[in-house]
């Protein structure tokens, strides 16, 4: 039981609240959303092996698990649930990618090399279990076993049901670490052997040298591609071929995409919602000042998003409107309804207490549990007396399984989040207690024995009670906007007429290019599933029906504008961005020629549209901006590496104009030391395992693989 005590000290509550339900082992209601789809099975493939949508629900639900246990709570969010999901996908897909590729090297991860990583504890992975020396933070493999050897040796079922509960969620929680840590060696084996097949050199390593510490100051004249219309320059539908046929790799797509148009009805409170809202706080201003009102209860009861808490925080806790208030507020009195713009709420509050409270508290404690209530309290007057009689409360601790260490409590721990009834009274009476006071605290099912050793940061903390109601629509207007949207819906069947009609009826016709279904929902819009769905099954033209969606807000319809299906995309839909770069090309041509023959900066700026510049630092390693054209031009710092000073170089093509420049100056960093050519080629090859990494998406391109979660998540 010690080695359970020790990996504890990052939540003291958790450990000795009974009614606290322990990183409960169950996912939430988000996570059931599993259901067939027209037969269908399979979430995706992945080199040609198709998963299957238990299997990644499986998956999914161990890693919420390990998220909720790690991050000690009960609950994610939808935005949480919707990053773990893409979290596994991706994982999966690269540990497929992976296995494959390992197969055919030889590459695996042996027992040995797993027990050496865990016996020099300093992989990255190993530094986030709760296995830590709590001297020095880092991983210690000593505790692990210990914690391993007490599972394997232990009788769950004669363990309390938390204890038991926080030993089985451990175990998975390091499995799933060790399974993640062996993947994590396999594929830095991988890159390792992709980082090494680049090898540097002493020469690269200077011109690396050079290229970060030197810079040079030029005179630049430059014709901007703007100086040229583009009515001037012609182009053919054979050249646009051609260019496409040059580019085609740079067009292939590997995920089926829509291209959607839609229309987001946003519904917000009319001015009588909000007249009528303002009445309602008015009215629960009134009540509140009642002497007799049960605070919690009447808190709930009105709505407010701020629950009444029976602790005392500082006034930093408390929604900051509500904050600056507070030391001019009288004790007892009910403050005037007011608005807050900054949140657009109601508002009325009631400061119940304001005392003067440490803001950490040190103790240690003894956790005593009995056959029942009676025996439970029999046993804790026991130790009470035993150590007020002088018994050393770390030995007594130890004989009923625990270690009775010191542990601090801060208000960062509790502040901004609803305190249960055991979790209050505990709080309050940590934050009353005197140092060294030891004190059998009674909660029911369960006795503390408690003892305060220190108190830090006296602070005043304030008890308020809170009617914080933000303004919200009525049902009278979300039916009349919903009536008024679902009359032009019906009465505008096709993309044709939505685009025709929808300005004129006062709504907004936005488009979405390329849209894919891994985005989880239509224009960020939460509660929009069906409506992906529906998306990716429609034909080209057709109208969805009328969703409701977002926090019960929206409404929305969307119709398909395109789809661009899996291979090349055709060459026209990418013809203006073709014909772009033909005309910036052509026009670089031109200009070229007129700057052909001039000798000098001066020669230059007798040419008609020339703009004339000095720009200093220029170096190889970073884009130059140029200012006169507006651009960012990285082929100038290339060119201004190797040119001879105060020569002119000959005109050079840039992204906004032509360019011809002399070097004038050229300056090293007086920072940047001698060069060492063994430091430079370690930098070299830490760009190379970064390089490495991107390897990956190449073999994620070869591999085929399909994303068909959509269906059912």
């Amino acid at each position: 039981m010690a080695t359970l005590q020790k990996i504890r000290s990052k939540g003291p509550l958790l450990v000795i609240i009974i009614g606290l339900a322990l990183f409960a082992f169950v996912a939430g209601d988000a996570w059931k959303a599993l259901q067939p789809h027209t037969g269908k099975q399979d979430v995706g493939e992945i080199n040609g092996e198709k998963i299957s949508a238990q299997d990644y629900q499986n998956l999914v639900d161990e890693y919420t698990e390990v998220y909720k246990f790690s991050r000690q709570t009960n609950a994610v969010s939808d935005a949480e649930l919707t990053q773990i999901k893409d979290e596994v996908w991706n994982t999966l897909v690269s540990s497929k990618i992976l296995e494959k590729e390992a197969a055919e090297l030889g590459l695996k991860v042996t027992d040995a090399e797993m027990k050496a990583t865990l016996a020099e504890g300093s992989h990255p992975l190993l530094q986030q279990t709760p296995f830590r020396n709590p001297q020095t933070g880092a991983f210690d493999v000593d505790m692990l076993k210990k914690f391993l050897n007490e599972v394997a040796t232990m009788d769950l079922n004669q363990l309390p049901q938390q204890y038991a509960e926080y030993y089985v969620q451990m175990s998975n929680y390091w499995n799933f670490i060790e399974k993640t840590l062996r993947q994590s060696l396999l594929m830095e084996k991988y890159q390792a052997i992709i980082s090494n097949s680049m090898i540097s050199n002493p020469i690269a390593a200077k011109e690396s040298f050079d290229g970060t510490n030197s810079s040079m100051n030029v005179l630049v004249a430059a014709i901007p591609y703007t100086a040229v219309a583009d009515s001037t320059v012609s182009v053919s539908d054979s050249e646009i071929k051609s260019l496409y046929n040059e580019k085609k790799e740079m067009y292939k797509q590997y995920a089926e995409t829509r291209d959607i148009k839609y229309i987001d009805v946003l519904v917000s409170a009319s001015q009588e919602d909000r007249n009528q809202l303002e009445k309602e706080v008015a009215e629960y201003a009134q009540q509140l000042a009642a002497a007799d009102v049960e605070l919690a209860p009447f808190i709930r009861s009105t709505g407010s998003t701020i629950l009444f808490s029976e602790v005392p925080v500082k006034s930093s806790a408390y929604p900051r409107d509500i904050a600056n208030k507070l030391d001019t507020a009288k004790i007892g009195v009910v403050s005037a309804p007011y608005y807050n713009r900054a949140d657009d709420s109601f508002n009325a509050f009631k400061v119940i207490a304001k005392v003067n409270e440490p803001d950490s508290v040190q103790y240690r404690l003894i956790q005593v549990i009995a056959a029942d209530e009676a025996a439970t309290n029999t046993l804790a007057d026991s130790i009470y007396t035993a150590i007020k009689s002088g018994a050393d409360f770390a030995e007594l601790a130890k004989k009923y399984g625990q270690d009775g260490q010191e542990m601090w409590i801060s208000g960062a721990q509790y502040e901004g989040t609803p305190v249960e009834a055991e979790n209050a009274t505990l709080i309050n009476t940590l934050n009353n207690m005197a140092k060294n006071e030891l004190k059998n605290l009674d909660l029911g099912q369960v006795n503390l024995i408690l003892q305060v050793l220190d108190r830090k940061a006296m602070t005043d903390k304030y008890q308020v009670a809170i009617v914080k109601r933000p303004v919200d629509f009525s049902k009278e207007t979300y039916n009349k906007a919903y009536n008024n949207f679902s009359q032009f819906v019906a009465a505008n069947k096709t993309l044709k007429d939505l685009e025709a009609n929808a300005e004129e009826n006062g709504y907004r016709l936005l488009e979405r290019k390329n849209f894919m279904s891994s985005e989880h929902n239509v224009s960020n819009i939460s509660g929009t599933r069906e409506a992906l769905k529906w998306v990716f099954e429609a034909e080209e033209g057709e109208v969805s029906p009328l969703y409701e969606c977002g926090e019960n807000n929206h409404m929305l319809i969307v119709a398909v504008s395109g789809i661009n299906e899996i291979g090349y995309t055709p060459v026209e839909k990418v013809k203006n961005e073709l014909k772009s770069e033909i005309i910036r090309n052509k026009k670089a041509e031109k200009l070229m020629a007129e700057l052909k023959n001039v000798k000098s900066i001066n020669d230059a700026k007798a040419i008609a549209n020339v703009v004339t510049d000095t720009i200093k630092h220029v170096t190889f390693s970073a884009p130059t901006y140029v200012s006169i054209t507006r651009g960012s031009e990285p082929v100038l710092g290339a060119y201004a590496a190797n040119a001879e000073l105060n020569k002119l170089s000959a005109p050079i093509k840039g992204n906004s104009g032509v360019y011809v420049m002399q070097v004038i100056g050229k300056e090293d960093n007086a920072q940047a030391g001698q060069f060492n050519a063994g430091t430079e080629e370690e930098k070299l090859n830490a760009v190379a395992a970064r390089a490495a990494t991107r390897f990956m998406n190449d073999l994620y391109m070869g591999a085929n693989v399909k994303d068909e979660r959509y269906l059912f998540f």
